[in-house]
């Protein structure tokens, strides 16, 4: 496969719009099924869970936290990169695990400096107010996979905390900025190439290592992603693999960049069940 660095800017900006790569529909109707599959997720969620809606973590207006509690005696905590997107907690609950989606500022309000930081703070925020809990696992899906590997890569001397990570999930994302900055991707974002690199996972490996040395891993990328965002999954999986971290590379048959995501309401679904192990429930005693 062609290098990005040669590749036209149509087909740098087609490699890095996932809707455009769904055999399912078409790039419209793949979105507007997917708002819907997350809609609806979340209100099955609510139903199931007591519920913490739009608790504060900051001053922003964006960093808020829906917190999906079990209705029994809650095991222990998983944190999730999703905002308005709580869908993710159907299975978790059942297994009596309370759930926290996340919010912050997206562009152009937020800049890329800002978002990461904003969910940086989420996570000090989740230990300070759950301070029982016994374990911390974060997820993301597409730009929140992004997200979630910067929570990973976090020198938390700056917070004056060291929260144990135990598990990540990371689904579609992006961990290498610099192909992106010429595309309509970074038209809200107006990142230079400083800024792309000091956020991009796959510079900050050794600080990954510092910090999340003790995390299980979990690199997932759709068979029916585009080649880049493979090749970018792909990557950043043989590049944790070759720090000696312990992380696994989910290629998951059948899907595309949006039901790969969507699925995990299901409790049967491949990557669910793998949700399930890394979670491994003998971390709540």
């Amino acid at each position: 496969m062609t290098h990005w660095t040669k590749m036209s800017k149509d087909e740098l900006e087609r490699q890095y719009s996932p809707s455009r790569w769904s055999h399912r529909m078409s790039a419209d109707d793949v979105i507007k099924a997917h708002v819907k599959a997350l809609k609806e997720g979340t209100e099955r969620a609510r139903g199931l869970a007591q519920t913490l809606l739009n608790v504060p973590y900051g001053q922003e207006d964006g960093e808020k936290l829906d917190v999906y509690i079990p209705r029994t005696n809650s095991l222990g905590i998983a944190h999730s990169g999703f905002y308005e997107s709580g869908f993710m907690a159907v299975p978790l609950i059942d297994k009596g695990v309370v759930v926290v989606a996340v919010g912050y500022d997206i562009a152009p309000k937020g800049n890329m400096d800002l978002m990461v930081s904003q969910v940086r703070r989420s996570v000090v925020s989740v230990i300070q107010q759950y301070s029982h809990i016994s374990g911390l696992y974060i997820c993301g899906h597409s730009a929140g996979a992004h997200l979630a590997a910067m929570v990973l890569s976090t020198d938390w001397s700056q917070y004056s905390i060291a929260p144990q990570i135990k598990g990540a999930f990371l689904i579609s994302g992006i961990y290498d900025l610099l192909p992106i900055l010429s595309t309509y991707v970074n038209e809200p974002l107006k990142m230079t190439e400083e800024v792309a690199l000091r956020n991009s996972p796959s510079q900050l490996v050794p600080q990954l290592k510092l910090s999340s040395s003790g995390c299980h891993v979990v690199v997932a990328v759709a068979e029916n992603d585009s080649p880049e965002f493979r090749k970018q999954s792909e990557e950043y999986y043989k590049t944790l693999q070759e720090s000696g971290l312990n992380v696994t590379l989910e290629d998951v048959p059948n899907t595309d960049h949006f039901s790969v995501v969507e699925l995990l309401v299901d409790g049967e679904y491949h990557l669910t069940k793998v949700n399930m192990q890394i979670l491994n429930f003998n971390c709540f005693y």
